[in-house]
């Protein structure tokens, strides 16, 4: 599937073995990336955790307030313990409702609000994970005409989570980091070029 210019939005979800990948994804996109990255890592509640500040290699990530307003080119953390939806208004609502597949925040609730919000300007990207968080999801981006990605399973420290998306549905892109890195490149100079 081509890069289109009309993707307003990225969503990564990962879990187990995930933040080597993450870590590197977020370090080569570019300086000037034209639209909002919501990043949702499974974490454990009520620990501290240093997850924003070890992935902050290039680009300032941070966990927002809720109603907070998505910008282009900003980096944005779910926060620990928070479920994190995208709303049609481009501003985020922290939700901390109970659990889903054991998690909060759920990358399946991150990736369907997304689908909802934005449809087929939606770009959904699921890494290495454990359990099958995020396989819905990414489905509900798939079926609304988005980009659904996932982690190549041979390549996956934890194959489980992208290779439950796969079995899923269709219309679903399988991508090595490599691949992924090209691909937002891609998109980011084409929104880039149109403007």
């Amino acid at each position: 599937m081509a890069a289109s210019h009309s993707y307003r939005i990225l969503v990564i979800g990962g879990s187990a073995g995930s933040m080597t990948v993450l870590t590197k994804l977020i370090s080569e996109l570019p300086a000037i990336f034209p639209m909002p990255v919501v990043i949702v890592i499974h974490r454990l509640k009520n620990v501290q955790s240093e997850l924003g500040t070890l992935l902050s290699v290039r680009q300032k990530i941070t966990e927002p307030d809720d109603k907070e307003l998505l910008l282009p080119g900003h980096i944005y953390l779910a926060p620990q313990n928070y479920h994190l939806l995208i709303e049609a208004d481009g501003t985020i609502s922290l939700d901390y409702s109970e659990l889903v597949n054991f998690s909060r925040p759920a990358i399946d609730m991150s990736f369907e609000s997304a689908a909802s919000a934005f449809g087929s300007a939606a770009v959904g990207i699921l890494l290495s994970g454990a359990n099958k968080d995020g396989a819905a999801g990414l489905c509900h981006i798939a079926a609304s005409g988005g980009a659904a990605i996932v982690q190549d399973p041979r390549t996956a420290g934890f194959s489980t989570m992208p290779q439950a998306a796969l079995d899923l549905c269709s219309g679903i892109q399988t991508m090595t980091v490599n691949d992924m890195i090209r691909y937002l490149r891609n998109i980011s100079t084409k929104i880039n070029t149109e403007k």
